[in-house]
């Protein structure tokens, strides 16, 4: 099969998926080959690899120009991305059967300008794949209404009745988020301050902390019944931690265990950072250009999986002596893309090639 044969099967897929038009279509799939092939986001090097004759400063500037000009229907992309996850079983002992999402954030500087991702996943084997975010203009944590807004698109795109849960970190337990997500009827296990206010069993408030003072080390503990907190009647959890606790919130009977599935979107950032893609090393500042990049980044992330759960079906992860896999089902897939797309980033040109044997030799 040829380099440009196998390109235009590439094309052929991807327009099943998404309703762009033939030149988007065409600079998607040379540029995914070109992103997987040099695990970075970083544009000049991309351009060094992508595929087609012309320069690579060429190929520069039409990697800007998608950046700077294409509308992306995120909408679309989130669908896309969902539908290569692939469908959710339902948790053990569940009552309602959808998908897990996390929610968190991702930041890091890059000079004196704040890049500030939040986003929102959906949690599968043990790893949340991105679906929705937002590029936040400012450093810290993002407020309610980024919260909200961020939600909403999912509901718009998905639907509530699509969510089985939704986990979060301390930063995303507002009084105003709740309520949102009671009054949308979506669950969920969101983990709270230490001084959260929180009912006993008189009615009285008291810090959440207090409440579990008494807790031994990693245990877990359910208070009795419903407490008020944050403004609704909530079910509270938690565990003593060596220097710290953990206490979740939730609109229905739930356990530990169920937030303890928001650390997917860890290994998620992880795996877009120093452990893939390496995206703090891009020097796009732009919000709207830095949402695109991330849609790129997304796909390419959710194709690298889905080719190491394949692998991984043939031929099982090695298993080390802690347990863990020697490497991950998205390092797998990754390093084997990477084999398979090499090729497709030009061929050798061999008067080129005999030149540089030259720089080998010692004589």
């Amino acid at each position: 099969m040829s380099e440009l044969h196998a390109i235009e099967q590439m094309e052929q897929k991807l327009s099943h998926s998404l309703d762009w038009n033939q030149a988007r279509i065409k600079f998607l799939a040379r540029f995914l080959i070109a992103l997987i092939a040099v695990k970075t986001v970083c544009l000049s090097q991309i351009a060094s690899v992508f595929p087609g004759q012309a320069k690579p400063a060429s190929h520069y500037k039409r990697i800007q120009r998608f950046l700077r000009g294409f509308d992306l229907d995120f909408a679309a992309l989130a669908k896309m991305l969902a539908a290569l996850v692939g469908p959710e079983p339902p948790l053990s002992g569940a009552k309602r059967r959808g998908w897990v999402l996390s929610l968190d954030r991702t930041n890091w500087k890059l000079g004196n300008t704040e890049i500030n991702f939040l986003v929102l996943a959906r949690v599968h084997q043990g790893v949340a794949f991105p679906l929705l975010w937002t590029v936040l203009p400012k450093a810290g944590s993002s407020n309610t209404y980024e919260r909200i807004d961020l939600l909403g698109r999912f509901v718009t795109t998905f639907g509530a009745h699509k969510v089985a849960h939704l986990c979060a970190d301390r930063e995303f337990a507002s009084q105003g988020f709740l309520a949102w997500l009671v009054e949308q009827k979506i669950s969920f296990r969101l983990r709270v301050k230490v001084d959260t206010l929180v009912a006993d069993r008189r009615g009285h408030l008291a810090c959440a902390d207090w409440l579990l003072r008494d807790c031994p080390l990693h245990q877990e503990r359910i208070l009795a019944g419903k407490r008020r907190c944050l403004g609704q009647a909530l079910f509270v959890m938690g565990t003593r931690l060596p220097d710290d606790f953990l206490i979740v919130v939730s609109d229905v009977p739930a356990r530990l265990e169920d937030y303890a599935l928001r650390w997917g979107i860890e290994t998620l950032f992880g795996c877009l950072k120093s452990r893939g893609f390496c995206l703090e090393a891009t020097h796009v500042v732009e919000a709207e250009r830095l949402s695109k990049l991330m849609g790129l980044l997304a796909l390419a992330f959710c194709w690298a999986f889905g080719a190491g759960v394949w692998l991984a079906e043939h031929k099982p992860l090695t298993i080390k002596k802690h347990g863990r896999p020697a490497v991950s089902l998205f390092r797998s897939g990754l390093d084997w893309l990477r084999r398979v797309l090499m090729p497709l980033c030009g061929q050798i040109k061999r008067p080129d090639f005999q030149t540089a044997l030259r720089f080998l030799s010692c004589t």
